[in-house]
C-alpha cells in the first residue's frame, strides 16, 4: 500500500508562492529533476524524480509528488510517490482532485520512499 504524508501549517502564514518555490529549490539541489504547477488560488503540485542508480532499481516511471494548498494560515503539503507524467497539468488535477492518485508500490519502492519521504518532509518542514 501507498504511503502518504501531510504535514498541516496552522497558524504560520505559509505564502504558497514562495514556499512552493523554496521547495523546488531545495528538491533541484538535492539532484531531483522538478516539475511543477499551479497557483496560490488552487495550489501547486511538484514532480520529483531522481535518476541514477535508482532508475535502474526502481521503474524511473515513479516520482516523488508533492501538494500544496490551503489558505496561508492553515497550508497543507501532502507527499507521496506517484507516477512520473509529462503532463504535469494531468497530475495536478489529479493530485488536487483524487485522493487516490498516490500508488501501491512493491518492497524496494517502499523502502526508497520511506527513506526519501521522511528525509524531503523533515527539510521542507525545517522552511517554513
Amino acid at each position: 500500500m501507498a504511503s502518504k504524508k501531510s504535514v498541516s501549517f496552522k497558524g504560520k502564514q505559509v505564502d504558497l508562492d514562495a514556499f512552493s518555490n523554496k521547495i523546488e529549490e531545495f528538491l533541484k539541489g538535492e539532484g531531483f529533476t522538478v516539475e511543477s504547477t499551479g497557483d496560490a488560488d488552487k495550489g501547486y503540485v511538484l514532480q520529483a524524480k531522481k535518476g541514477g542508480f535508482l532508475s535502474e532499481v526502481i521503474s524511473a516511471q515513479r516520482a516523488l509528488v508533492l501538494s500544496l494548498s490551503g489558505p496561508s494560515d492553515d497550508a497543507t503539503l501532502t507527499i507521496g510517490v506517484g507516477n512520473w507524467k509529462k503532463d504535469l497539468v494531468v497530475t495536478a488535477v489529479e493530485t488536487l482532485l483524487v485522493s487516490d492518485l498516490f500508488l501501491p508500490v512493491d518492497i524496494a519502492e517502499m523502502a526508497w520512499s520511506a527513506e526519501v519521504e521522511n528525509k524531503v518532509l523533515k527539510q521542507i518542514t525545517a522552511m517554513v
